[in-house]
C-alpha cells in the first residue's frame, strides 16, 4: 500500500535557517521527509523548495496542519501550496484536428504513467470523437465561431467548472482562448507547439522551415497566459534534422518531440514539480517518485 504523500511548495524571499525552520516544523508534527529540494535565485533574492512528506503514522488532520504551517509561513513570507497524493486530479484534454498528442496522453493515463483522471475531451471539432469512444471517454464537439467565441468558452469553462477540473491541457487546440478564459485558470492550462515560434507562424510551419533549411525542430509546454505562446516554459525538446529532412519527415519528427515534451510537463504538473515565479517556470527533478 503506497504512503500517503504531502507535497509543499514554498517560495520566499531567501533568508538564514529556512532549511532549519521549515524541516523541524515537520519533524515536530511527526512527518518523515522523503525528499527536500532547494533552489535559490541569487539574483532576485528568492528561495524555492519542494519538500515530500511521508503522513503515515501522522494524526494530524489537513486542516489543522495547513492552519499550522500557515503561522510559520505568515511571518517569512511565504507563497505556498500543499498537495496531497489521495487527491487523483482530473484533466481535460482540448483538441482540433490533430490526434498524435491525445493518443499519447490517453495511452499513458490508462497505463499509469500519467496518475491523473481524464474527466473529459473538448473539440471545436467531431473529427477525433472516435479516439474518445476508443478511451471510453466523454467527448464534448463545441464548434466556435468568431461570432460565437464568448458564448462557446462560457460552456467550456461550465463543462470544467462542474466536473472540478485540476489541469487543462491544450492538445494541439488551434484556437485562441480568451484573455478571460485564460485568467479564470492561471497556471491550470498547459499548451504545446513547435519551437519555430515566432518565426515561422500560421497554418504550414513546417513546411516554412524546410524553405529555410532548418537544422534544429523542437517542441515547447508552457502554461498559457494572456501573452500567446509566451508563458512559463516548462518543457522543451529539439532534435537536429539535414538538408535531407522533407516537409512530411521534419512534420513527423515535430510530433513525436510534441508528445514527449506535452508528457513531460504534464506529468510535472501532477507531481507538482513546479513553481511558477513571474514568467519563469522553477522545475524541479523528480526525487525516487
Amino acid at each position: 500500500m503506497k504512503p500517503q504523500v504531502v507535497t509543499f511548495l514554498i517560495k520566499c524571499p531567501d533568508q538564514k535557517g529556512l532549511v532549519a525552520k521549515i524541516t523541524s516544523f515537520f519533524f515536530e508534527k511527526g512527518f518523515n521527509i522523503l525528499s527536500c529540494q532547494q533552489y535559490v535565485n541569487a539574483i532576485e533574492n528568492t528561495y524555492f523548495m519542494r519538500v515530500r512528506l511521508n503522513a503515515d503514522g501522522t494524526n494530524i488532520s489537513k486542516e489543522t496542519l495547513e492552519a499550522s504551517f500557515l503561522e510559520l509561513a505568515t511571518p517569512l513570507k511565504f507563497d505556498w501550496s500543499v498537495n496531497y497524493s489521495d487527491k487523483k486530479q482530473n484533466i481535460a484534454i482540448m483538441v482540433s484536428h490533430t490526434s498524435h498528442n491525445l493518443y499519447d496522453l490517453l495511452e499513458r493515463s490508462k497505463e499509469g504513467r500519467l496518475d491523473c483522471n481524464v474527466s473529459m475531451i473538448i473539440s471545436n471539432h467531431d473529427k477525433l470523437r472516435p479516439i474518445a469512444e476508443m478511451f471510453k471517454i466523454p467527448f464534448y464537439h463545441l464548434p466556435v465561431t468568431k461570432e460565437t467565441k464568448q458564448e462557446q468558452e462560457a460552456q467550456v469553462a461550465q463543462l470544467l467548472d462542474v466536473n472540478e477540473v485540476d489541469l487543462v491541457i491544450m492538445a494541439r487546440y488551434m484556437q485562441i482562448l480568451s484573455a478571460d478564459f485564460i485568467n479564470r485558470y492561471p497556471e491550470k492550462i498547459i499548451n504545446i507547439h513547435h519551437s519555430f515560434l515566432p518565426a515561422f507562424q500560421g497554418a504550414n510551419p513546417y513546411k516554412k522551415a524546410y524553405e529555410r533549411g532548418v537544422k534544429l525542430i523542437g517542441a515547447t509546454a508552457h502554461y498559457a497566459t494572456v501573452d500567446l505562446d509566451e508563458g512559463p516554459i516548462i518543457e522543451q525538446d529539439v532534435k537536429p534534422v539535414t538538408h535531407e529532412s522533407t516537409p512530411t519527415t521534419l512534420k513527423r519528427i515535430g510530433a513525436d518531440i510534441e508528445k514527449l515534451v506535452l508528457a513531460r510537463a504534464v506529468k510535472n504538473h501532477l507531481n507538482h514539480q513546479i513553481i511558477v515565479s513571474g514568467n519563469r517556470a522553477i522545475v524541479f527533478p523528480e526525487a525516487g517518485e
